[in-house]
């Protein structure tokens, strides 16, 4: 499969993910339209996602949208859950960050939905397209370290979310160019997520998207 795409096609995927987490900047941090972006995201690179398997056959399984590896990533990605989680829970105590309310379950719930779009769009066509380049070949622990500079990048200006995010980048970009399974990186990108959010940075992203909007 990796050798039927183009690099053309490969860079302009690149970009197209580049301009989207400049939209970020823009839409979320300066004109703070959190949800619209989001929504508008998360239909527009689906919307590719769709196009994209029927030009071409085997292309999702490629990217990593398949279930027969699913339970395996999950065997690699539980323990360094359980793990965060517990730091989490220390360093929100240790802070009096701990903000746990009933509003985290909607978020359990609709976060892993955005997180699967952004590990879809930082590992699987950053990381994935740049490992699989025809040329010029780059090493593969500078790649992951790229993107997960990136990926931390798009999270300023928090410096926890900023390093949170670039170590969680670190793992899963091995874990994604060792087995691709976009589903469940995705899965524990929301979830660890949701409780960086209500326990570190003590923050809830529930009303952040959500209440703002009909208050």
């Amino acid at each position: 499969m990796k050798n039927t795409i183009t690099n053309k096609r490969r860079i302009f995927e690149i970009v197209a993910v580049t301009f989207t987490a400049v939209g970020k900047f823009l839409f979320m941090d300066f004109l703070d339209l959190r949800l619209p972006y989001v929504v508008v995201a998360v239909i527009g690179w689906s919307f590719y996602i769709i196009v994209r398997s029927r030009q071409q056959k085997g292309i999702l399984s490629y990217w990593g949208f398949r279930k027969d590896n699913f339970i395996k990533t999950v065997s690699l990605l539980g323990p360094f859950a359980l793990g965060s989680i517990l730091i989490f829970l220390i360093i929100g105590a240790y802070q009096g960050t701990i903000n746990f309310t009933w509003h985290i379950l909607p978020i359990l719930i609709t976060y892993p939905l955005w997180g699967v779009i952004q590990q879809f769009l930082i590992i699987g066509l950053v990381s994935g397209n740049l490992h699989d380049l025809e040329r010029p070949k780059i090493n593969k622990y500078l790649i992951v370290l790229f993107s997960a500079f990136i990926f931390s990048i798009v999270h300023y200006p928090s410096t926890w979310l900023m390093i949170g995010i670039f170590l969680l980048a670190l793992f899963y970009g091995f874990v994604y160019l060792r087995i691709r399974n976009i589903y469940a990186l995705g899965i524990f990108h929301g979830w660890l997520g949701a409780f960086f959010y209500y326990t570190v940075v003590g923050t809830d992203p529930f009303q952040d998207a959500f209440l703002v909007w009909i208050q």
